[in-house]
């Protein structure tokens, strides 16, 4: 025993085993605790932390323009005209710059009146993107003077300097992410532009541009500018749609220090689209704040309702989701000490704003309901008939329930399922037909792989309701299959599998099954995409053969990689068919020429279904969890998703036929 103690010596845990980080080092040794993740969020989070500093300056009434520039080398460069971070000398010793730019918490947020509303995370933004750059300039504009610090890994190269006069105010910071930090430097500008336009829906009258000056990029540059604030934004969110009331609900009002701003307008779609905001930060899980918007917003609507004998007596009142369906909503409160709760502040928790918003926004609202009569009928009418339709949803629901129940929960007769029972181990694969689903059973793991096949394509949930989808036995069978309910009903302890992987064909049928089946999840499974549970396989395009060694390739690029590797020969391209290869007709060779042959020709065969591969290459190339391809389905912007949804998939023809002639000359590998 003795010897083995004195093996262990090296992992001794006491007083010498803990490491003290100075400045910034915590960023650098544990980046995701500050910005979530080194992949794409994270860089572009660096963006979105220099630009909450500029949006504080316009909140606070010091900034009237803000400016995001890509530049060449991997440089960002985001500028304001506020009044400029302050370059005196602090406290410490050091330059109230060079403070907020290496000092974590360091600011003007935490108190002494420099900001009475204000964004950022946790107030590390402009220290954290230091860290997290192999360069930093700071250019300040402000007492008559133009101010400069530079930074190379958060480490400053010399003292705050005058370079020169100036005769205005504001902040310019140029930073380079850091290649040894993040996985990939690619800016996304479609991702930028849309967090840019939002920012300037949220801060109406402010002037938000947006530049690409990237080398090999072709330039551009767009301005955003909305005097209507976040009524242009629910105008823009329901411009496809046919609305309910023309006049957008609108109501800002001061209360308590705080300010509660909510536009609001019904469409006639069955979904809702509700953003909450937090001193212009979005709160996907909402919070106090949306609390007290429902509560006002479901008993204004009924309190109307009944006054105006638009609901009879017998009548059950209407719900938060009667009221809720169809709805295009913002809600936007700023407000001096915000309380989050999560690392990302997904959700509001500060008390006080449920009160504030439920009497500002319900008070305003019964006078709109009052002052515009006829709207108020469409909007009540609306929620009438979702009401009538939830009551035959949940008849619908309770029926499909009591069967399985009385089947003792007899799960899909198509399901193959896995003998595991432990639902963290487990995944289901969603499978395109029988022929795929065939391939897919015989070779999975049968311990924690269930095959769910489908037949055809599903519903198209965008322009049903529930009592409809219920009825169609594809979405019934998954309903029973993953075990968790549906919508409202939905209850994520009971999922049977933490995996859900979508596998379809590499064509065109297999894109529209995918995409109505994402459909699905997002509407009324919600949860299982914010949860990380969603999953699209990517199974191979192409098998390259030469001689007996088969290899796949998953895109173009690999193809070519492939090919490199094998060190040419003669390539034939080939297509799988119901009746086999299909090749080029030759005359009877010997079998030491076809031997010979076959070795210095490589065949290419274009996978386009799942069927067309055999149980052992389905296995090895798609369900071997340490070979297979998987991409994580996730939701980063729930109002562009929201729209792309409902323009694929909703009722409005133009703006879907509108997109299919724009991107029409970027299609490869349509099915002719």
């Amino acid at each position: 025993m003795a010897k083995e103690k004195e093996a262990k010596k090296g992992s001794t845990y006491d007083a010498s085993s803990i490491t003290v980080l100075e400045g910034l080092d915590p960023v650098r040794k544990r980046p995701g605790m500050y910005i979530g993740s080194t992949g794409s969020a994270g860089l572009h989070h660096l963006i979105w932390e220099v630009v909450d500093n500029s949006i504080d300056e316009a909140m606070a009434g010091h900034a009237t323009e803000v400016s995001v520039a890509l530049l060449p080398d991997g440089l960002v460069e985001v500028s304001d005209n506020g009044r400029g971070i302050p370059t005196g000398m602090h406290a410490s010793g050091v330059s109230a710059l060079e403070l907020v730019l290496t000092k974590l918490h360091a600011g003007g947020k935490f108190g002494g009146g420099g900001y009475k509303v204000s964004g950022g995370l946790h107030g590390v933004g402009v220290s954290v993107v230091n860290a997290l750059s192999t360069y930093l300039k700071a250019t300040i504009h402000n007492d008559g003077k133009v101010w400069q610090q530079e930074y190379k890994t958060g480490t400053p190269q010399y003292k705050v300097k005058s370079v020169g006069k100036s005769d205005k105010t504001g902040t310019t910071i140029t930073f380079r992410p850091d290649d040894t930090i993040f996985s990939e430097l690619e800016f996304n500008w479609g991702k930028i532009l849309d967090r840019m336009r939002q920012q300037a829906y949220l801060t109406k009258g402010v002037s938000i541009r947006v530049a690409d000056k990237r080398e090999d990029h072709s330039p551009k540059e767009y301005k955003f500018h909305f005097e209507g604030g976040i009524k242009a934004y629910v105008k823009a969110l329901n411009r496809n749609q046919e609305v309910k009331n023309d006049t957008i609900f609108y109501v800002e009002k001061e209360i308590n220090d705080s300010k509660v701003e909510v536009a609001l307008q019904y469409n006639n779609e069955y979904n809702e689209t509700m953003m909450s905001f937090a001193n212009n930060i979005h709160n996907p899980e909402g919070g106090t704040h949306t609390v007290g918007f429902k509560t006002a917003l479901t008993r204004t609507l009924n309190t109307y309702a009944r006054t105006q004998k638009l609901l009879k007596e017998k009548d059950e009142n209407l719900s938060g989701d009667d009221v809720r369906e169809g709805l295009t909503a913002i809600i936007s409160v700023k407000l001096t000490d915000p309380q989050f709760e999560g690392q990302t502040k997904g959700k509001l928790g500060n008390t006080e704003m449920k009160t504030y918003v439920e009497q500002v926004f319900g008070e305003a609202f019964s006078t709109f309901l009052e002052e515009n009569p006829k709207q108020a009928e469409a909007m009540v009418g609306k929620c009438i008939l979702a009401s009538h339709a939830r009551i035959a949803a949940r008849t619908a629901r309770a029926n499909i329930l009591r069967k399985g129940a009385l089947e003792g929960m007899t799960l899909p007769g198509k399901l193959a399922d896995c003998s595991s029972r432990k639902a963290e181990e487990c995944e289901l694969y969603i499978v395109e037909g029988d022929s795929a689903g065939g391939s897919a059973k015989q070779g999975r793991d049968r311990k924690f792989q269930a095959i769910l096949p489908l037949r055809g394509k599903i519903l198209n949930v965008e322009r049903a309701r529930l009592d409809k989808m219920l009825a169609n036995n594809e979405i019934k069978n998954l309903v029973i299959a993953l075990g968790t309910n549906i919508d409202d009903q939905f209850d994520l302890e009971k999922l049977r599998y933490h995996r859900i992987i979508i596998m379809t064909d590499a064509d065109v049928d297999g894109a529209h099954i995918r995409t109505l089946l994402l459909t699905l999840f997002y509407r009324h499974f919600t949860p299982l995409v914010t949860n990380g549970n969603l999953y699209i396989a990517q199974p191979p395009l192409y098998q390259i053969k030469k001689g007996t060694t088969a290899l796949y390739a998953y895109s173009d690029a690999e193809k070519e990689a492939i090919l490199t590797q094998l060190g040419g020969g003669k390539i034939e391209e080939v297509v799988e068919t119901e009746e086999g290869a299909e090749g080029e007709e030759e005359e009877a060779e010997t079998p030491e020429k076809a031997k010979a042959k076959a070795s210095s020709r490589i065949v290419i065969q274009r996978y386009k279904g799942l069927g067309e591969m055999n149980p052992e290459q389905l296995w090895s190339t798609t369900m071997n969890p340490e070979h297979r391809i998987t991409r994580q389905v996730t939701v980063e912007d729930a109002a562009g998703a929201n729209e792309v949804f409902e323009m694929l998939m909703g009722d409005d023809v133009a703006s879907r036929k509108h997109f299919i002639q724009t991107h029409a000359q970027k299609v490869e590998n349509l099915d002719i």
